[in-house]
């Protein structure tokens, strides 16, 4: 003999569950104020933050590269790195405001320390350094290489050119693939460098370097 099966009201399942919530609520109640309690007050030191410290930090951090992006345009690079007693230079900006100082101040820092020789600085400098703008960080990629070269570290010169011309096509990319072929030819290999000025003449033929890859390629031709 077959059992009936029992089929509950749907108005009473709907009142037995909006009792068990009631019940959940009631039981939980301090538990739940206090979480939103903690979310709201999590939310406001956030934005607190953001607004009363981050912000202005932010602000004071751009408004301290003025001084040393003029150093930097009249190539007083010793005074836009360190300062000049009166406004800070990049290594200090960097050292006092880290992640609120704009991402340029690598950038800057790292080409000072190219220019002043301090290669093992400009490396790390420039390896921080993070922009959007894909020619931007090429020429850092590229920067990269001229300290590696300065650190006659050849290979690895070679290696950051190439990839900086493969990071943004365009003419400036000409440059990047000169001097890695130009290292090539100082290294000994002349076929690696005789390929690139090939590819220079064939992609970028209107740029100062496509229009001088004859030279190169006739030099190594008559060797």
């Amino acid at each position: 003999m077959s059992k009936k099966i029992k089929h509950q009201d749907p108005e009473e399942s709907v009142e037995n569950a909006l009792n068990a919530t009631e019940q959940f609520l009631e039981k939980n109640k301090n538990i739940l104020i206090y979480s939103v309690v903690a979310i709201v007050a999590i939310a406001a030191i956030g934005f607190s933050y953001t607004q009363f410290y981050r912000k202005p930090l932010k602000e004071e951090a751009m408004a301290q590269t003025f001084a040393a992006e003029r150093f930097f345009r009249n190539d007083n690079f010793e005074a836009a790195l360190n300062g000049d007693g009166n406004s800070l230079g990049f290594s200090q900006i960097i050292k006092e405001y880290g992640s609120a100082a704009p991402a340029s101040v690598y950038m800057y820092s790292g080409v000072c320390n190219l220019h002043l020789g301090n290669f093992e600085e400009a490396v790390s400098s420039l390896k921080k350094y993070k922009s959007k703008d894909p020619i931007m960080q090429a020429r850092a990629i590229a920067n990269i290489g001229d300290a590696y070269a300065g650190l006659l570290k050849n290979k690895e010169a070679i290696s950051q050119y190439m990839k900086a011309a493969s990071h943004s096509d365009n003419i400036f990319a000409a440059g990047y693939l000169m001097k890695a072929a130009i290292m090539h030819e100082e290294m000994g290999d002349k076929q690696s460098a005789k390929k690139l000025y090939e590819e220079i003449k064939l992609k970028y033929p209107q740029s100062p370097e496509g229009m001088d890859a004859d030279k190169y390629i006739a030099r190594i031709d008559s060797e």
